[in-house]
């Protein structure tokens, strides 16, 4: 049983699952450190694969590697002060060996994410909970299993969501989407939806690709479903957004059960991260950076995740080259394929000298603070929208799969912090080369960083001292550690 040295109190214990991708494992970690900084003990569990391919990265070895060894430890001058953050680090199956290419065999690795990985969770589980009435299961939503694990073991499920609340809302009311046919037909309604708890209206186009697509049997819809049946049963859900933002669907929520806004989770200090999370090796851009004048750059980058086909990419360099503007351009090994490493059109590197910069992966968070700065081209995945907002860098967004549909509809919309440019299999360089003009040059770039300037004022306030963000989690953390036998 853990002590945590005050009149031998049980220390509440955290078991911290995130789903093994990396725009899902970067919330986790920083939540389980947020965690550890308010007493608790916390396990924090990753997969095998996801481990080697981060301490590749690093050049480390993965047989004794810990992602947290960096933050664990306070510095020499905090030691006295602070106890040592208590993060354990486990590793769990996810059922292939680890030279299996996940990214190319995405639907197979999906089906073991679905049938296998449950079992490795769950016998890792019986070993960690030693005390299942000090402990609590912190566990990604897109999980199958969380609630009839935490069932039975005897601890309580949160359900801990890394998107918009929007976005859980409206896969908590799929139900509803199939009853009035925008979900789950042949031939879906295209008029507006009106009738999800707390969403004044949101048109089909704007919704999730998973819930646009009419086959609902893929291996990816069965994940959803289980995983929002299992949802339902959450004793609480923390969700990385700010309740500012979204007031009125929190509102919605909260009447369903215990929803708790505690975003942006981001780094400490919104610097490079003390834990290791990057699947990929990190160049450094910041020499190049400096050279450039302030707000000339567009960063260009399409997360860790989602694929582009080669000729979204060719439409999209070519209205970056005839944008004429400077660029730096994430190019992932795999983002077309991990069949095809050098996807750019010919010639486009010496087409580019001088004003553009390739690498293949980056720190997202210096480069978005950087001075040099002007723009952001984003597949808006929700952890990159967090942060463009957060360093008043306005978007162009090319949504590419599942909430960066709705989160474009955030950004565009309902914020007005950034432009769309073009859909999936309809983007072409001229209207490319357009947009780039004018956030970077024009006066719609004026008006789109008065804008974010203001959304990042709120996003700044709700994580201040007194914000919504912190009093939430302050909340969330008492409440839990009342259920932990913490006091």
């Amino acid at each position: 049983m853990a002590e945590n040295g005050t009149g031998g109190r049980k220390k509440p214990h955290a078991v911290v699952i995130p789903y093994p991708l990396q725009g899902h494992v970067i919330p986790a970690a920083h939540l389980a450190l947020r965690l550890a900084a308010r007493g608790f003990a916390v396990t924090f569990v990753n997969t095998e694969s996801v481990h080697q391919q981060t301490a590749r990265a690093l050049g480390a070895d993965r047989r004794s590697y810990d992602i947290f060894a960096g933050a664990r430890a306070p510095g020499k001058e905090e030691e006295e002060e602070e106890e040592r953050l208590d993060v354990r680090y486990e590793l769990v199956s996810d059922g292939f060996p680890l030279g299996f290419d996940r990214s190319l065999n995405h639907d197979q690795f999906m089906e073991g994410v679905l049938h296998v990985l449950p079992a490795h969770v769950e016998e890792l589980l019986r070993r960690v909970v030693v005390d299942p009435a000090s402990t609590c299961l912190v566990a990604d939503t897109f999980f199958v299993w969380p609630a009839t694990l935490a069932g039975k073991l005897g601890v309580p499920y949160v359900s801990f969501w890394t998107e918009p609340a929007l976005i859980f809302n409206l896969y908590y009311h799929m139900d509803l989407l199939a009853m009035h046919g925008h979900f789950k037909c042949k031939e879906p309604r295209k008029d507006t939806i009106m009738y999800i708890p707390g969403v004044p209206a949101i048109e089909p186009h704007e919704l999730m690709s998973y819930l646009q697509e009419t086959d609902t049997t893929s291996v990816v819809h069965r994940i959803i479903f289980k995983a929002f049946d299992e949802a339902r049963r959450a004793d609480y859900v923390l969700c990385n957004t700010v309740e500012e933002l979204e007031p009125s669907t929190i509102a919605a929520l909260r009447a369903e059960k215990p929803f708790y806004a505690v975003g942006p989770i981001f780094p400490a200090g919104f610097a490079r991260s003390a834990v290791a999370t990057s699947m990929w090796a990190e160049s450094d851009c910041s020499q190049w950076l400096d050279a450039q004048p302030p707000g000339s750059v567009l960063y260009i980058s399409f997360g860790s995740y989602a694929h582009v086909t080669r000729q979204e990419l060719h439409e999209i360099a070519g209205g970056v080259l005839a944008s004429g503007a400077r660029f730096l351009w994430v190019m992932r090994p795999d983002i077309v394929s991990s069949d095809d490493p050098d996807p750019l059109p010919e010639g486009f590197a010496e087409a580019s000298a001088g004003r553009g910069l390739v690498v293949p992966w980056c720190c997202q968070v210096e480069v978005l603070s950087h001075a040099a700065l002007g723009g952001f081209l984003t597949h808006c995945g929700w952890n990159s929208v967090l942060e463009s907002v957060w360093s008043g860098v306005p978007m162009l967004c090319f949504p590419l799969l599942t909430d960066q549909f709705t989160n474009r509809r955030l950004v565009v919309r309902e914020w007005r912090v950034g432009v769309p440019i073009g859909d999936r299999g309809a983007v072409f360089a001229d209207e490319v080369r357009a947009r780039i003009e004018g956030v970077m040059s024009g006066k719609e770039g004026e008006e789109l960083r008065e804008a974010v300037e203001k959304v990042r004022t709120t996003l700044k306030a709700a994580a201040a001292q007194g914000g919504s963000s912190q009093r939430s989690f302050d909340e969330f953390v008492d409440e839990l550690t009342r259920r932990c036998g913490g006091c």
